[in-house]
């Protein structure tokens, strides 16, 4: 049953299908009981063919928490799956027809660098949020530019949407970027990688929530 089509801010965890293990699925467990907001699988999959089946597995994960999971450009597996939404690299021609294809409410984001253009874009297509990336030095966000905290301050007076900060991101380093008024992080070895996964989500939904009551 797919029922969350909505997304807002807090930790968002961005999943990389090609190094999923027994071990990935328990960290992932344990970070949605403290507090996810949504999970991206990302277009990593290297030689595997069961596409299908582990974007559900996370789908069944997810859905008793009520957080949707999202396709990063694959987005014909939302229909053979019941994934919730779709995050570009890039601005799509085809956005409209892509939507009528799928044929349901969908969540849409697309990942922003310092080029206010595809912020525009996010927000004549009325997608639901916008993903910078990459504010700190970062391996797995290597393929982005090193995004200028002012860029996200700009956006952020251009839109209301939900703005996210990705690369590099730590509890340690959040603080530093929090004053341009983004509303949440995507992260991928935070959390992955650490020997307590629900540990750091909390501490990152503290540090978010801090932000928002000053």
């Amino acid at each position: 049953m797919i029922t969350n089509t909505t997304i807002r801010g807090g930790v968002y965890l961005v999943v990389d299908p090609s190094a999923l293990t027994d071990g990935s699925y328990q960290k992932i467990r344990l970070a949605l009981k403290s507090g996810l907001s949504a999970i991206q699988v990302w277009n990593h999959w290297q030689h595997i063919t069961a596409k299908a089946e582990i974007v559900q597995t996370l789908v069944d994960l997810a859905q008793p928490f009520g957080v949707p999971v999202l396709i990063n450009e694959n987005w014909e597996l939302l229909m053979e799956t019941e994934a919730n939404g779709i995050h570009f690299d890039l601005p799509s021609d085809n956005l409209a027809l892509i939507r009528k294809a799928i044929g349901r409410n969908i969540i849409t984001g697309i990942t922003c660098e310092n080029n206010l253009e595809t912020v525009q874009y996010a927000i004549d297509q009325k997608m639901d949020y916008i993903s910078f990336c990459s504010v700190f030095p970062s391996g797995s966000a290597n393929s982005c530019e090193w995004v200028k905290p002012a860029t996200i301050a700009a956006a952020r007076a251009m839109t209301n949407i939900p703005i996210f900060a990705a690369g590099g991101i730590t509890a340690s380093n959040l603080p530093e970027i929090l004053p341009t008024g983004l509303d949440g992080v995507a992260v991928i070895n935070s959390i992955m990688k650490a020997e307590d996964p629900a540990a750091v989500t909390t501490a990152f939904n503290k540090i978010l929530q801090q932000q928002k009551t000053h």
